[in-house]
């Protein structure tokens, strides 16, 4: 005991580890089919810090603040590509529900601290402990300090209010999650096979024979509308034999050429060129194939296609890439970036001449670069740093360190590419950074309030925070969860991440993202966590304004 006591280098790694390793085995336990998930370890943290066996305060700052920092970025590239899609589809709704969530907390707490009798200071904590979000507590502290009407000592009761609503903020999350699949009758496996069904290709083969008059003797890359609907020629049959698809391939009536694209285009395509042949191309005798080729070659990343000139001089084309789990038609403009995986057709000799040319080195995506990660971390902490001056608030709002480095995170996976740099990151890498993150974050902050938790409790006051901590975490995420499922018909993983987002709360994110392989949960917190993280800031310094 006296080793986990006496503050070290050694004593500090062997109790996080114990902490994590508790608490995740504590989260394992199921009782009536509901386990706590990675929230476990927040409990065996608090377990620990009520015996005093803790860490310096300045240790368990950093390390609870690099941990948020390591989750939240590792989200950010996941969810990065797919994210101005997802925000174009749904995310002025989801937006405006997590607003509505944020005032609605709001509200509950200006309500509850004038029927409580609840003093200002310890309201405003009470409220960010509440809702999860340290920054919301930090400027609510500012403003305070700011009115001098306030006693000194009314400093001190913003961080305790926040300490004994905090694990219930957490709690209370999850379990909003759990109730509400429960009361409406979700059936999470129905969910997540119509949500597979969503993230399913939604590009498709077809065969069109040209019976177009008008494209007889012309060359195929003059048909009309060919780049307006977005469609690519893989193959053609061409007086009876199959050949891969070149721009200058001259079209006779008769040919039957393989389209790729969405649905709805290629229809309108074969419109155009004569209309569906009821012929397999790919299943006919050739030399012409298809193969999967992995960019992982320097020289072409962030390359157009149109500049490598596959067609003209390998007599290959590239129809389709996939770009974290995401499918993509190719376009002569499409850029290649590391990790790409392209869909060529051509024959076996000249496909292996462009394997050679794009890498196909799928080895290399083991290994992440390094560089660009601790970069990416620096530049969204740098980010989370920027002061933003809005209009009528007296103290500028900032990212923080957990908005900073998810924006950048979004930013860069989208860029994906920088000269030598790629902010390409392994699924498997991806997920353990993620996880240690979230790790660390739980532990440091059940050893930070574990001494004070139980005493706290104890007295008669502290109960009453909880309980009204409880309440503000509680019912606006179930008014506007069932609205948000009943009427927005809100399928339930995109559910779970706007209230996660809704609360800035990940281990809530961690816990739904465990319930069903799905980005939608990560696409959905991400979407509403920037204006969330605003608002909880303003929010918190307009309940200090609005109550003096």
């Amino acid at each position: 005991m006296g080793f986990l006591t006496a503050h070290s280098i050694a004593q500090a790694v062997v109790l996080l580890s114990l902490v994590a390793a508790l608490g995740l085995a504590l989260g394992n336990l199921r009782i009536l089919r509901v386990n706590l998930g990675i929230a476990g370890v927040l409990f065996s943290g608090i377990l620990f810090g009520h015996f005093g066996i803790t860490l310096p305060q300045e240790t368990l700052e950093f390390l609870r603040e690099f941990g948020l920092i390591l989750f939240v970025y590792t989200i950010g590239l996941q969810v990065g590509p797919g994210f101005v899609d997802s925000l174009k589809r749904q995310g002025l709704r989801l937006n405006l529900l997590a607003a509505a969530i944020v005032l609605l907390g709001a509200a509950a707490a200006v309500l509850i601290s004038r029927v409580c009798g609840m003093d200002l200071a310890a309201a405003v904590g009470v409220y960010s402990g509440a809702v999860t979000n340290t920054p919301s507590l930090a400027a609510a502290q500012q403003a305070l300090k700011d009115a001098a009407s306030l006693p000194p000592e009314a400093a001190l009761r913003p961080g305790l209010g926040y300490a004994v609503a905090y694990p219930f903020g957490i709690l209370g999350t999850i379990l909003a999650m759990i109730l509400l699949r429960v009361f409406l009758r979700i059936d999470t496996a129905q969910e997540s096979r119509e949500d597979a069904q969503r993230q399913k290709p939604s590009l498709a083969n077809m065969s069109v024979r040209v019976e177009n008059k008008n494209l007889d003797g012309i060359p195929l890359r003059d048909i009309p509308a060919l780049e307006s609907l977005s469609v690519r020629v893989s193959r053609v049959l061409h007086e009876g034999a199959v050949r891969a698809a070149r721009p200058d391939q001259v079209l006779r009536l008769g040919d039957v050429l393989l389209a790729v694209g969405a649905k709805p285009h290629l229809s309108e395509f074969a419109l155009i060129v004569g209309g569906p042949a009821d012929v397999d191309l790919k299943s006919l005798p050739s030399r012409v194939t298809s193969r999967r080729v992995v960019v992982t070659h320097k020289d072409v990343l962030g390359t157009p296609l149109e500049n490598l000139a596959l067609e003209e001089r390998f007599n290959v084309t590239l129809t389709r890439a996939w770009r974290a789990d995401i499918e993509l038609l190719v376009s002569p403009d499409f850029v290649l970036h590391f990790g790409d995986t392209v869909l060529a057709v051509g024959e076996d000799e000249d496909l292996k001449k462009v394997a050679s040319l794009l890498g196909n080195a799928p080895a290399q995506l083991n290994h992440p670069q390094l560089i660009p990660v601790f970069l990416g971390i620096a530049l969204g902490v740098l980010l989370g740093q920027v002061p933003i001056h809005l209009p009528g608030v007296p103290a500028p709002v900032k990212l923080g360190l957990a908005g900073g480095p998810l924006v950048m995170a979004i930013l860069l996976s989208r860029l994906r590419q920088l000269g030598p740099l790629s902010w390409y990151m392994p699924i498997s890498a991806n997920f353990m950074l993620r996880e240690f993150g979230i790790i660390l974050f739980l532990a440091c902050v059940g050893l930070r309030s574990g001494d004070r938790f139980v005493q706290t409790l104890m007295q008669g006051e502290g109960l009453r925070w909880m309980a009204c901590g409880a309440i503000i975490t509680f019912v606006p995420l179930m008014i506007v969860g069932a609205f948000a499922r009943l009427r927005s018909r809100l399928d339930y993983f995109t559910l779970c991440g706007l209230l996660a987002g809704s609360m800035t709360d990940p281990p809530a994110l961690s816990f739904a993202n465990a319930l069903a392989p799905s980005n939608a949960v990560s696409a959905a917190y991400a979407a509403v966590y920037p204006l969330v993280m605003i608002l909880r800031v303003l929010s918190a310094q307009l309940i200090v304004f609005l109550s003096l």
